[in-house]
């Protein structure tokens, strides 16, 4: 990730959460005590947020000091300490909900991607989030995806053409959509991966015989449908499923030979994994 966007991710969310001051700690505790607290896990899952709660603490006060145990990506069982952290007390309580509200997020992300891509262990399909993300959470929303096993789609509307349903029904056809694209990357001379969303045979096999389409989505396809779409496609493209899966049919997706199956449940119905900063 941009160290630029932590950096203002960071100074954006301390301004929202302590504003002209956190009277209550500033108040009670006086200036310089020294203290030392633990990040503790509080449920089994996948640890990710560690970097970035560094960068937090750091970012706030430098004298911080911190000990990692345990690295993004781990699994973590109830009870094991993750973070240790020695500095100020003022400014551990200060920055304290701050590192459990991106802790708890990333890594219930990242436990529920892990728990998609063990679902379709050896199909040789990978899963993909989407942009159904929290608005100025992206970037660590799409890293707890990686850190659970998971691959990131576009990160937003500038780094990838993706035609969707909406867009061919405005333009007219697939055809012409593709070709309206084709005419602006050569006037602005991008070269952008271009995927087109189908929702049936016929758009597949428009989309097909255009012969510049670099992925093609299918678009809540039955599983039926998937395989035929396999068959036809012959890897000429990628294929990506996307629509109405869940971890009851995600296996049974995989196994129609598709590549990519896009799940949006991976940042937009998730559970915070259960953390907690406990002071020593």
């Amino acid at each position: 990730m941009k160290e630029e966007y932590i950096e203002r991710f960071i100074n954006t969310a301390i301004a929202e959460d302590i504003g002209e001051g956190d009277h209550t700690t500033l108040a009670c505790i006086a200036k310089d005590t020294p203290g030392k607290a633990s990040l503790v896990a509080k449920q089994d899952g996948i640890i990710s947020g560690v970097s970035i709660a560094k960068k937090i603490y750091q970012h706030f006060d430098s004298k911080i000091a911190l000990e990692e145990l345990i690295s993004d990506g781990s699994h973590i069982n109830f009870g094991d300490e993750i973070l240790q952290i020695e500095g100020s007390k003022r400014s551990l309580l200060q920055v304290e909900r701050l590192v459990l509200n991106v802790m708890q997020r990333m890594s219930g992300i990242a436990t529920q991607t892990n728990y998609y891509v063990k679902l379709i262990a050896g199909t040789g399909a990978n899963i993909l989030d989407t942009r159904k993300t929290t608005p100025g959470f992206r970037l660590l929303e799409k890293e707890a995806v990686r850190t659970g096993g998971g691959m990131n789609h576009r990160m937003g509307l500038y780094d990838m053409i993706l035609i969707k349903d909406n867009h061919i029904d405005y333009t007219g056809s697939i055809t012409k959509a593709v070709r309206n694209v084709q005419d602006y990357l050569k006037r602005l001379n991008k070269a952008l991966p271009i995927i087109v969303e189908v929702r049936d045979m016929d758009e597949l096999d428009e989309a097909l015989s255009l012969g510049t389409v670099d992925r093609v989505m299918l678009d809540n396809f039955s599983l039926g449908n998937t395989k035929r779409a396999v068959e036809i496609v012959d890897g000429r493209v990628d294929i990506e499923s996307s629509g109405g899966i869940d971890d009851n049919t995600i296996r049974k997706y995989a196994e129609c030979g598709v590549d990519y199956i896009s799940i949006g449940a991976l940042t937009h119905q998730i559970k915070s994994l259960d953390l907690s900063i406990t002071a020593k």
